[in-house]
Protein backbone atom coordinates (compact mmCIF):
# COMPACT_ATOMS: atom_id res chain seq x y z
CA UNK A 1 0.00 0.00 0.00
CA UNK A 2 1.20 3.40 -0.67
CA UNK A 3 1.72 5.07 2.33
CA UNK A 4 3.40 8.78 2.93
CA UNK A 5 4.99 9.53 5.70
CA UNK A 6 2.14 11.99 7.25
CA UNK A 7 -0.66 9.22 7.00
CA UNK A 8 1.88 6.31 8.11
CA UNK A 9 0.00 4.75 11.53
CA UNK A 10 2.14 3.11 13.34
CA UNK A 11 0.13 3.44 16.84
CA UNK A 12 -0.32 -0.79 17.48
CA UNK A 13 -3.35 -0.26 20.21
CA UNK A 14 -5.02 1.75 17.23
CA UNK A 15 -4.49 -0.36 14.46
CA UNK A 16 -5.49 -4.15 16.88
CA UNK A 17 -8.75 -1.88 17.41
CA UNK A 18 -9.77 -0.73 14.03
CA UNK A 19 -9.05 -4.45 13.20
CA UNK A 20 -11.50 -5.32 15.67
CA UNK A 21 -14.37 -2.92 14.86
CA UNK A 22 -13.92 -2.55 11.24
CA UNK A 23 -13.67 -6.32 11.37
CA UNK A 24 -15.44 -7.35 7.80
CA UNK A 25 -12.49 -7.72 5.36
CA UNK A 26 -11.86 -8.08 2.02
CA UNK A 27 -9.30 -11.68 1.50
CA UNK A 28 -7.10 -11.41 -1.62
CA UNK A 29 -5.71 -14.53 -2.84
CA UNK A 30 -4.10 -16.22 -6.38
CA UNK A 31 -7.19 -17.88 -7.75
CA UNK A 32 -7.38 -20.38 -10.61
CA UNK A 33 -4.32 -17.82 -11.26
CA UNK A 34 -5.99 -14.94 -11.27
CA UNK A 35 -6.52 -11.81 -8.48
CA UNK A 36 -9.69 -13.74 -6.39
CA UNK A 37 -11.40 -11.74 -3.28
CA UNK A 38 -14.08 -12.40 -0.64
CA UNK A 39 -15.93 -10.53 1.57
CA UNK A 40 -16.25 -11.93 5.29
CA UNK A 41 -15.55 -11.15 8.97
CA UNK A 42 -12.58 -11.89 10.54
CA UNK A 43 -11.31 -12.38 14.29
CA UNK A 44 -7.87 -11.57 15.52
CA UNK A 45 -5.92 -13.89 17.66
CA UNK A 46 -3.61 -10.83 19.11
CA UNK A 47 -1.36 -13.52 21.65
CA UNK A 48 -0.64 -15.95 18.04
CA UNK A 49 -0.99 -13.20 15.42
CA UNK A 50 -3.43 -14.47 13.45
CA UNK A 51 -6.45 -14.25 11.75
CA UNK A 52 -9.54 -16.58 11.92
CA UNK A 53 -12.37 -16.79 9.64
CA UNK A 54 -14.02 -19.29 6.92
CA UNK A 55 -15.30 -19.97 3.43
CA UNK A 56 -18.60 -21.40 2.51
CA UNK A 57 -17.36 -24.78 1.57
CA UNK A 58 -19.02 -24.09 -2.43
CA UNK A 59 -16.28 -21.03 -2.82
CA UNK A 60 -12.97 -22.44 -4.17
CA UNK A 61 -10.61 -20.05 -3.37
CA UNK A 62 -9.69 -21.99 -0.27
CA UNK A 63 -8.76 -25.07 -2.97
CA UNK A 64 -5.87 -23.07 -3.79
CA UNK A 65 -5.43 -20.26 -1.13
CA UNK A 66 -3.95 -22.64 1.30
CA UNK A 67 -0.27 -21.50 2.26
CA UNK A 68 -0.29 -18.52 -0.23
CA UNK A 69 0.67 -15.22 0.74
CA UNK A 70 -2.88 -13.66 1.04
CA UNK A 71 -3.97 -10.05 1.64
CA UNK A 72 -6.65 -8.89 3.73
CA UNK A 73 -7.80 -5.70 3.57
CA UNK A 74 -9.78 -3.61 6.76
CA UNK A 75 -11.58 -0.75 5.28
CA UNK A 76 -12.31 1.45 8.28
CA UNK A 77 -14.47 4.92 8.36
CA UNK A 78 -13.78 7.72 4.83
CA UNK A 79 -15.44 10.01 3.35
CA UNK A 80 -15.22 13.09 0.40
CA UNK A 81 -13.42 16.14 1.80
CA UNK A 82 -14.33 19.09 -0.58
CA UNK A 83 -11.88 22.14 -0.95
CA UNK A 84 -14.71 24.78 -0.55
CA UNK A 85 -14.12 24.16 3.25
CA UNK A 86 -10.66 25.51 3.16
CA UNK A 87 -9.98 29.09 3.30
CA UNK A 88 -8.77 29.12 -0.33
CA UNK A 89 -10.25 27.60 -3.68
CA UNK A 90 -6.42 26.57 -4.73
CA UNK A 91 -7.27 23.46 -3.77
CA UNK A 92 -8.41 19.65 -4.95
CA UNK A 93 -11.05 17.51 -3.69
CA UNK A 94 -9.74 14.22 -1.43
CA UNK A 95 -10.75 11.76 0.39
CA UNK A 96 -9.94 10.69 4.04
CA UNK A 97 -9.87 7.21 5.12
CA UNK A 98 -8.22 4.66 7.07
CA UNK A 99 -7.31 1.39 5.72
CA UNK A 100 -5.03 -2.15 6.79
CA UNK A 101 -3.58 -4.33 4.96
CA UNK A 102 -2.72 -7.44 6.57
CA UNK A 103 -0.38 -9.99 4.50
CA UNK A 104 0.13 -13.76 5.81
CA UNK A 105 -0.03 -17.31 4.79
CA UNK A 106 -2.97 -18.67 4.98
CA UNK A 107 -3.91 -22.12 6.68
CA UNK A 108 -6.76 -24.34 6.45
CA UNK A 109 -8.06 -25.95 9.75
CA UNK A 110 -8.90 -29.10 10.02
CA UNK A 111 -9.27 -29.18 13.71
CA UNK A 112 -12.93 -29.91 14.97
CA UNK A 113 -12.47 -28.09 18.32
CA UNK A 114 -10.35 -25.25 17.07
CA UNK A 115 -13.34 -24.26 14.54
CA UNK A 116 -15.79 -24.80 17.01
CA UNK A 117 -13.82 -22.00 18.83
CA UNK A 118 -13.31 -19.91 16.34
CA UNK A 119 -17.19 -19.69 15.50
CA UNK A 120 -18.14 -19.31 19.12
CA UNK A 121 -15.27 -16.50 19.26
CA UNK A 122 -17.11 -14.66 16.20
CA UNK A 123 -20.78 -15.41 17.48
CA UNK A 124 -19.58 -13.61 20.83
CA UNK A 125 -18.17 -10.61 19.20
CA UNK A 126 -20.99 -10.19 17.28
CA UNK A 127 -24.27 -10.91 19.72
CA UNK A 128 -25.16 -8.28 21.89
CA UNK A 129 -24.57 -9.26 25.37
CA UNK A 130 -28.32 -9.70 26.10
CA UNK A 131 -28.73 -11.92 23.69
CA UNK A 132 -30.48 -15.07 23.75
CA UNK A 133 -28.70 -17.00 21.02
CA UNK A 134 -25.77 -19.38 22.75
CA UNK A 135 -23.80 -21.28 19.87
CA UNK A 136 -23.15 -23.86 22.94
CA UNK A 137 -26.30 -24.38 23.67
CA UNK A 138 -27.38 -25.68 20.32
CA UNK A 139 -27.66 -29.12 19.43
CA UNK A 140 -23.82 -30.50 18.86
CA UNK A 141 -25.36 -32.90 15.93
CA UNK A 142 -26.68 -29.50 13.96
CA UNK A 143 -23.28 -27.63 14.50
CA UNK A 144 -21.52 -30.80 13.33
CA UNK A 145 -23.75 -30.59 10.09
CA UNK A 146 -23.36 -27.05 9.42
CA UNK A 147 -19.96 -26.51 9.80
CA UNK A 148 -19.49 -29.36 7.21
CA UNK A 149 -20.48 -26.35 4.77
CA UNK A 150 -17.56 -24.30 5.99
CA UNK A 151 -14.07 -24.42 5.54
CA UNK A 152 -12.37 -22.88 8.68
CA UNK A 153 -8.88 -21.59 8.25
CA UNK A 154 -5.99 -18.80 10.59
CA UNK A 155 -3.54 -16.61 8.68
CA UNK A 156 -0.29 -16.35 9.97
CA UNK A 157 0.39 -12.26 10.33
CA UNK A 158 3.85 -11.43 8.47
CA UNK A 159 2.93 -7.98 7.90
CA UNK A 160 0.73 -5.45 9.04
CA UNK A 161 0.30 -2.09 6.99
CA UNK A 162 -2.06 0.86 8.32
CA UNK A 163 -2.55 3.95 6.83
CA UNK A 164 -4.90 6.83 8.54
CA UNK A 165 -5.26 9.61 5.81
CA UNK A 166 -6.69 12.45 7.84
CA UNK A 167 -5.64 16.02 6.31
CA UNK A 168 -2.35 15.67 8.72
CA UNK A 169 -0.64 17.10 5.25
CA UNK A 170 -2.86 20.49 5.69
CA UNK A 171 -1.98 23.91 8.41
CA UNK A 172 -3.88 23.17 11.51
CA UNK A 173 -6.16 25.76 10.86
CA UNK A 174 -7.53 24.00 7.66
CA UNK A 175 -7.88 20.87 9.76
CA UNK A 176 -10.07 22.37 12.18
CA UNK A 177 -11.80 24.05 8.79
CA UNK A 178 -12.82 20.37 7.54
CA UNK A 179 -13.29 18.76 11.43
CA UNK A 180 -16.03 21.34 11.56
CA UNK A 181 -17.65 20.94 8.23
CA UNK A 182 -17.77 17.05 8.93
CA UNK A 183 -19.64 17.69 12.02
CA UNK A 184 -22.34 19.01 10.32
CA UNK A 185 -24.18 17.54 9.36
CA UNK A 186 -23.96 14.27 11.34
CA UNK A 187 -23.62 11.58 8.69
CA UNK A 188 -21.86 8.56 10.48
CA UNK A 189 -18.63 8.44 8.32
CA UNK A 190 -17.96 12.08 8.82
CA UNK A 191 -18.30 11.78 12.48
CA UNK A 192 -15.60 9.02 12.98
CA UNK A 193 -12.79 10.96 10.39
CA UNK A 194 -13.82 14.35 12.43
CA UNK A 195 -12.71 12.29 15.55
CA UNK A 196 -9.63 10.96 14.52
CA UNK A 197 -9.04 14.22 13.11
CA UNK A 198 -9.22 15.87 16.57
CA UNK A 199 -7.49 13.24 18.56
CA UNK A 200 -4.08 14.15 15.94
CA UNK A 201 -4.74 17.44 16.81
CA UNK A 202 -4.16 16.61 20.54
Amino acid sequence: MYIPKHFNLDDEEMIYNFIKEYSFATLFSQHNGEPYATHLPLTINKGENTLYGHFARPNEQWKDAENQQVLVVFQGPHCYISPSWYETSMAVPTWNYVSIHIYGRLEVIENQKIILDSLNDMVNKYEKPDSSYNLNEIDSRFIEGMTKGIVAFKINITKIEAKAKLSQNHPVERQQLVIKQLENPSEQNNLQIASLMKKNLK
